[in-house]
């Protein structure tokens, strides 16, 4: 009877935690785009629903670590402490999300959920937690914002020193631009190469996956030359130049956005499920520890979450990353995207663990700071850093409340 109540209880907490995952998450990849007007806020809203839910359900994360990110030995847990610890961890992530979004901060929702593992195994035995993963999650507070900072300010700076300065913007894009698609198609496809095929054990290896992306970059380079000629002999010369370069980099932001949404939703909707699968497995009595396969209906039930999260209440934190840090516009967009991807793709590959949402509010501060100081609001960076700081304590303390109660319940 306990493991029946526990194991409903947790769909609909897993449920919760992807809603929240959407609806605060989304600004990572759409944020930009609503910011710049390359997509309107309905637009994002449904790009970003159908590369979400396609990352979850196609290429999302089918292994995981049977407790959050290697946090413990779940082999070492008394099971009916563990499923009530991961329910805990799921409401308590899935809580202290809500109160961010609430007030329109972007958050980690990978920290939110470690943070309540921690919690509930402080109080079980904190001796089972591996305390250098922690450390690793802590460093990459200050990593994350600080390298998507770093190369969005790099790939905004040589935008505006090599076509934004010029005279004539429009005839230096045409030898410019297509570098940055073949950079940007490179990545997005190293990317998805990395992050789908390897989950569904297609894995190319890391010379054949590169070979790969540089052959599809320098086709996408190619074409956008091709067609950059085109674009800017049939201008008008009437026309704002400055405004048809903008245009044209619409579509490089939106690709650049859809592709870290895909991403994004295979790899983050294990914060959702992973916790949901323990149980599960603790349900039909499988053996614990190592690795566990998760099932298609699961994903299914994450990306429905992240998809009713992004259309219901996606929007507060969107407006937050793309309006109120700093002005954004189609090719300061594409620059944080861009560093956002690249930031990720990098981190993930050298198995560092890094926060999206810190990455492109670091990428959104350092196209900023490439305007100019004075172009960025530092009240809100500095109340989105402090959020930063609390997620881990509060979703510890959350967690270990919430815990106590749910042993008062069940045992």
């Amino acid at each position: 009877m306990l493991m029946v109540a526990v194991l409903l209880i947790a769909i609909i907490a897993a449920l919760y935690m992807a809603w929240n995952i959407g609806a605060n998450d989304v600004a990572n990849s759409m944020g930009t785009s609503v910011g710049s007007g390359a997509l309107t806020l309905r637009g994002a809203i449904l790009v970003a629903a159908i590369c979400e839910f396609s990352g979850s359900v196609l290429v999302g994360k089918h292994v995981t670590s049977t407790i959050a990110k290697g946090i413990a030995d779940p082999a070492l847990i008394d099971p009916n402490i563990l499923m009530l610890g991961m329910l805990a961890s799921l409401i308590a992530a899935g809580i202290w999300v809500t109160l961010a979004t609430y007030f329109s901060v972007p958050v980690s929702t990978t920290h939110s959920i470690v943070g309540a593992v921690i919690g509930f195994l402080l109080l079980y035995n904190l001796n089972l937690i591996h305390w250098n993963v922690v450390g690793d999650i802590v460093a990459s507070w200050v990593l994350s914002p600080l390298s998507g900072m770093f190369v969005a300010y790099i790939l905004f700076y040589i935008l505006k020193i090599t076509v934004l300065s010029k005279r004539d913007p429009l005839k230096e894009a045409k030898l410019v631009t297509p570098f940055f698609v073949f950079f940007s198609v490179s990545v997005i496809t190293m990317s998805v190469i990395y992050k789908g095929l390897k989950n569904l054990n297609l894995d190319l290896g890391l010379k054949t996956s590169l070979l790969l992306s540089l052959i599809l970059g320098a086709l996408g380079g190619l074409i956008s030359h091709i067609f950059m000629r085109r674009y800017a002999n049939h201008s008008d010369e009437r026309e704002d130049r400055y405004k048809k370069l903008e245009r044209f980099f619409i579509y490089l932001q939106i690709m650049t956005a859809s592709s870290v949404a895909f991403a994004h939703g295979a790899n983050d909707v294990a914060n959702a499920v992973g916790p949901l699968v323990t149980i599960v497995d603790i349900y039909n009595n499988v053996s614990l520890g190592g690795e566990t396969y998760i099932p298609l209906w699961v994903l299914a039930l994450g990306g429905l979450g992240i998809v009713i999260g992004i259309s219901t209440w996606g929007y507060k934190v969107i407006y937050t990353i793309g309006k109120r840090i700093t002005e954004i516009t189609p090719t300061r967009g594409f620059a944080a995207e861009l560093a956002t991807a690249f930031v990720v793709l990098v981190f993930s590959k050298l198995g560092m663990p890094i926060s999206t949402s810190h990455v492109i509010v670091g990428s959104v501060i350092g196209v900023g700071f490439a305007r100019g100081l004075a172009t960025v609001d530092y009240r809100v960076i500095k109340n989105i850093i402090y959020s930063w700081i609390i997620t881990l304590p509060v979703a510890m303390g959350f967690s270990a409340g919430i815990f106590l109660l749910l042993k008062f319940i069940f045992i």
